[in-house]
């Protein structure tokens, strides 16, 4: 009798923004995998000296490739074809989607952040566990800590808390409304898009007590939203005869249309003047192709920047990660044809997004070898 296949090993921890992520599109595709914590020995043996820095999650294939990050993750199986691509095949649905990628995984990481540890006396234990159960007790508080420590630079102030926990609210009563029709961002599947929000959606906005607490009373829909995002398969029981699939001819749901009114309000000029310090920042050191976006590998910010958030000053840090997010749009409209690109361009420049990609720059962000790094053309 032959043996069983080994099966794909998720590194990663229930309370992780990023491991969510991950753990959502394997679960939607039913691929088979076990999630071991970042503190089993394997970990630090056989998984960081490749990554080179302490992060998840990380995938272990079955023939032992090893990936990090929640999108090269995803991106993995899309090359080889999977039961529910998470890429729409209409370039507006598509490039939407990035964008709101983009909103899930950076903008609301604030909201994520301030829910969890602002309100940490009322939610103690309940971190406490989490944390001790992925970590070991030993390290618990030394890791919460650290996190604790992340929200100056994430623009977490007494005078921008009002306005985060006012985002939250607008943005779950948006989504209430959309997934009382839809059971996805774009249709029948989740897409990169729903991938993006997930992230915080559910390991800290619809898990920690207080956020999750919130959710369920002022917006159900959205928290059924996080069941069928983390549940095997397409767990659509409220739509029955939905196809399983996106919206066809490109169609953007009126109910979505919102939404990106949301964002286009929330993302600038945050996103316009984190562009322009990494403009300088390549203008002034003008880094070669391959290079390291930071000194040592475990450096994801490269500076902070004086912005605004729904017009409240604040200081964030910056991540050139975010074009790795973004630069895919731009692909995405370099694929199309003049009329195609002309479309959605209007498109986005209808819904306040028309500076949301980064366009022609003379440099990107790339990720070889496990971290982030400058890509130059030519």
């Amino acid at each position: 009798m032959s043996a069983s296949p080994r099966p794909f090993r998720l590194y990663g921890v229930p309370h992780s923004l990023y491991t969510g992520i991950a753990r959502s599109y394997l679960r939607t595709q039913g691929i088979p995998y076990v999630e071991i914590t970042s503190s089993d020995p394997d970990f630090a043996k056989r998984i960081m000296p490749v990554i080179q820095r302490a992060i998840i999650p990380v995938l272990e294939t079955p023939d032992g490739e090893i990936i990090q990050d929640s999108l090269d993750i995803i991106d993995h199986f899309e090359k080889q074809g999977v039961s529910y691509s998470a890429y729409p095949q209409g370039a507006l649905q598509r490039v939407l989607a990035i964008i709101v990628q983009y909103y899930g995984c950076q903008t609301l990481l604030p909201h994520a952040m301030h829910y969890r540890w602002s309100y940490r006396d009322q939610q103690e234990t309940f971190l406490r566990d989490a944390f001790a159960s992925g970590s070991g007790a030993d390290m618990a508080e030394k890791i919460m800590g650290r996190m604790n420590s992340y929200l100056p630079q994430l623009g977490v102030t007494e005078q921008s808390i009002p306005a985060i926990e006012e985002s939250f609210e607008a943005l779950l009563d948006l989504l209430n409304v959309h997934f009382a029709e839809h059971p996805y961002l774009f249709g029948g599947r989740p897409s990169i898009g729903d991938f993006g929000l997930i992230g915080p959606m559910f390991a800290h906005l619809g898990r920690d007590p207080v956020p999750a607490g919130l959710m369920k009373t002022r917006a159900p829909k959205v928290f059924r939203w996080v069941e069928r995002m983390t549940a095997p398969g397409l767990d659509t029981p409220e739509f029955p005869g939905y196809a399983p699939d996106f919206l066809p001819d490109d169609q953007i749901p009126e109910t979505l249309e919102p939404l990106f009114g949301h964002i286009a309000s929330e993302i600038f000029p945050m996103l316009t003047d984190k562009l322009a310090l990494l403009d300088a920042l390549v203008a002034e050191h003008d880094p070669q192709d391959g290079q390291p976006v930071a000194p040592k590998p475990h450096q994801r910010y490269v500076g902070m920047v004086e912005t605004h958030f729904r017009g409240t000053p604040v200081q964030v840090g910056v991540q050139p990660y975010m074009l790795y997010i973004l630069r895919r749009a731009d692909q995405v409209l370099a694929g199309c044809n003049e009329e195609e690109r002309a479309r959605v361009n209007a498109a986005l420049s209808d819904r306040g997004l028309a500076n949301a990609l980064p366009g022609e720059r003379g440099y990107s962000v790339d990720r070889r070898n496990q971290i982030e790094v400058w890509s130059r053309p030519g």
